[in-house]
């Protein structure tokens, strides 16, 4: 009996023991190629040293957002970034959709390919926008991960691939909206240890960071201000993106206290956020930690 109980008892242990080290799939949904990597890069890549496997989607192939090109050959250029982004960060896998930039709607034939996305890459986490961004395309793109929650586990619904067993968890990737709610930060990830690997990132999309960005934001930051030296341009993206650890709500660092203790988090600098949204599963603090094992641990870069 007693053999009988310890067999059982070890049996337990083990299960914990492979449960708790089981390998999340984790798949974040933007509309263009560099969205994901903005707001969840950073997460993404400690995720993926981890050993988790991760994959960015990008609803459009991003034949829009140029001021000097288009078509068909930028979504080429623009998908051969997105690629290259991805072996910086590490992840296993960064596809773009042939869904024209500047034209998402969220439709029944477009809410059917996030579907099947999900549903293929078996997901643990669904991270999506939220559909209160200043880009319709992000707008729609967050309303059709929204859509898509609840029916990636109903069998009848895109019946030639197969449903999930369990319903995901969803969140929402952080942003600076304000209406009609501010963006609220459940989740907070230090990210310091892969600061400059989510630079790296970032900076494998160059017609976005140094051709299409600062030239929609005019005189102030002009392309013409932008540096021609790779090493120079690298250089000048860092600081753009570090100038932003200043700019941290309350309840950002509330948040961080809470997930990484009040003194470790005084000396975190960089962060990413993210929101528990009301579709999907609906986890406890223990099961955030072991969505995102990273919390609570201080990595020096």
């Amino acid at each position: 009996m007693q053999k009988t109980l310890f067999a059982i008892g070890l049996a337990m242990l083990l299960g914990f023991t492979l449960n708790a080290q089981k390998q999340l799939r984790i798949i974040a949904i933007g509309a263009h190629p560099d969205d994901c990597d903005s707001k969840f890069g950073g997460t993404a890549a400690l995720f993926a040293e981890m050993g988790h496997a991760v994959k960015f989607l990008s609803l459009t192939s991003g034949d829009a957002g140029h001021q000097s090109q288009g078509g068909g050959a930028l979504g080429n250029r623009r998908r051969a970034e997105a690629a290259e982004a991805g072996k910086r960060f590490g992840i296993m896998e960064y596809e773009t959709l042939d869904n024209h930039d500047a034209e998402l709607l969220p439709t029944l034939e477009v809410r059917h390919q996030v579907i099947r996305k999900i549903r293929e890459w078996n997901a643990d986490i669904v991270l999506g926008l939220r559909s209160n961004d200043y880009h319709p395309d992000h707008r729609n793109a967050g309303k059709l991960v929204q859509d898509a929650a609840y029916m990636v586990i109903v069998p009848n619904v895109c019946p030639d691939t197969p449903p999930l067993e369990k319903n995901p968890l969803f969140l929402y990737m952080q942003d600076r909206f304000q209406k009609p709610y501010p963006f609220e930060p459940n989740i907070v990830v230090a990210i310091d240890a892969v600061i400059e690997r989510k630079i790296d990132g970032l900076d494998a999309h160059e017609s976005q960071m140094y051709e299409w960005g600062p030239w929609t934001n005019g005189r102030e930051q002009s392309v013409d201000q932008v540096p021609k030296g790779k090493a120079e341009r690298r250089e000048w993206l860092s600081n753009r993106v570090k100038s932003r650890r200043g700019k941290m709500s309350e309840a950002r660092k509330e948040a961080l206290a809470k997930w990484y203790g009040a003194e470790n988090a005084k000396t975190v600098q960089y962060t990413e956020a993210f929101e528990i949204a009301e579709y999907g599963f609906q986890p406890n603090d223990e099961e955030i930690r072991n969505f995102f094992p990273m919390l609570g641990k201080i990595k020096k870069p």
